[in-house]
């Protein structure tokens, strides 16, 4: 049974040619052969992007998609084990995975971390369920701490950014080195409320397997899960990259061609939400303006993006501004990995 749910289960090479079938399929406008196949999505938490790509990705591939919200026209799932059930959750995990792989092809979960216990959500308690439980194919529609599917988009993103049409058909010449030594900086910025840590890591990640220089640029007190943060450096410095941190405000990289903004909440204000707000608004001058362009910098967020509050108008309206790019690139980034996956499963 295939899982496309932990970064750490893939390598470099794997995730580039991913990437590549991608880029082919939307050069091309081809789509895989998955007629008969459903996919059954289970959304814990709100979607546009990730539901209607997926979605889409299933219908013009001749398969199904079927997307539930657990508590909104199904039952509230219980997820913890050795808990009296007698609150508002009358089904368990357990069964209801099982159950709804008996109906299924394979299956996706969107869960987000509750941002009430670091250690809690570092157990990813809803994908770990899936990945035991589940008998078909699983994929991660976004975790507590990890976004695997926009990993693949940021990359194809980046590709079509950077990329040397002519170099990379040169047969010789592995298709990462021309990221390799590039400069990628994951910029924080402001928010009404503390983001989790999904996005930045699966971002550094993205960059790493592609070989570039990575900058996390962040407040103090706003670092990132260490295992990632290892993960991202290992994979950065093999593929010829590298990884460094910055805490100012203005601080970008000189020739930095990648910027990928996002928010995220400090672990240690975890629960305390009084305080982490209070810290936000003071926070404020970290807002993403249009004077952070560099000469050949283009813009990455992952949306929904709170215009004039992580990011200005000016800045998000840049002609150099990559944002809708990169979320059309969610739809032939899962397209691959359902090919993949499904691919792979019948071989077995």
């Amino acid at each position: 049974m295939k899982l496309f749910t932990r970064a750490e289960r893939f390598a470099t090479p794997l995730l580039l040619q991913i990437v590549a079938e991608a880029a082919r399929m939307k050069s091309s406008k081809t789509y895989p052969e998955l007629q008969g196949k459903i996919l059954g999505n289970v959304f814990f938490n709100p979607s546009l992007r990730t539901k209607l790509s997926f979605e889409t990705a299933m219908l013009r591939s001749g398969g199904t998609a079927l997307s539930i919200s657990p508590g909104g026209g199904t039952w509230s799932f219980e997820g913890k084990f050795g808990v009296r059930m007698d609150q508002d959750r009358p089904e368990h995990l357990k069964e209801a995975v099982r159950v709804m792989s008996r109906y299924v092809d394979a299956l996706g979960a969107r869960s987000f971390a509750g941002l009430q216990s670091a250690e809690e959500d570092a157990g990813e308690q809803i994908l770990s369920a899936f990945e035991e439980y589940a008998t078909v194919p699983v994929i991660s529609l976004e975790s507590a701490l990890e976004h695997p599917c926009q990993m693949v988009a940021d990359m194809l993103t980046i590709e079509e950014i950077l990329g040397d049409r002519t170099l990379s058909n040169q047969r010789d010449l592995p298709r990462e080195n021309q990221y390799r030594g590039r400069n990628f900086c994951l910029r924080w910025a402001p928010h009404i409320k503390p983001l989790p840590l999904a996005v930045p890591h699966s971002s550094i990640l993205a960059a790493a397997h592609l070989g570039m220089n990575i900058t996390v640029a962040a407040p103090d007190g706003y670092e990132l899960d260490e295992r990632y943060v290892q993960q991202a450096r290992e994979i950065a410095c093999s593929n010829g990259g590298s990884y460094s941190e910055d805490h100012e405000p203005d601080a970008l990289p000189e020739n930095t061609e990648i910027l990928s903004v996002k928010s995220w909440g400090a672990r240690s204000l975890y629960g305390k939400q009084a305080q982490q707000a209070e810290e936000l608004r003071k926070l404020s001058p970290w807002m993403v303006r249009e004077s952070i362009y560099q000469k050949n910098t283009h813009l990455l967020h992952c949306l929904p993006v709170r215009r004039n509050v992580v990011i200005t108008d000016k800045a998000l309206d840049h002609p150099r501004s990559k944002i809708i790019d990169q979320a059309e690139n969610r739809l032939w980034g899962q397209l691959a990995v359902l090919q993949w996956l499904f691919e792979q499963e019948t071989r077995d």
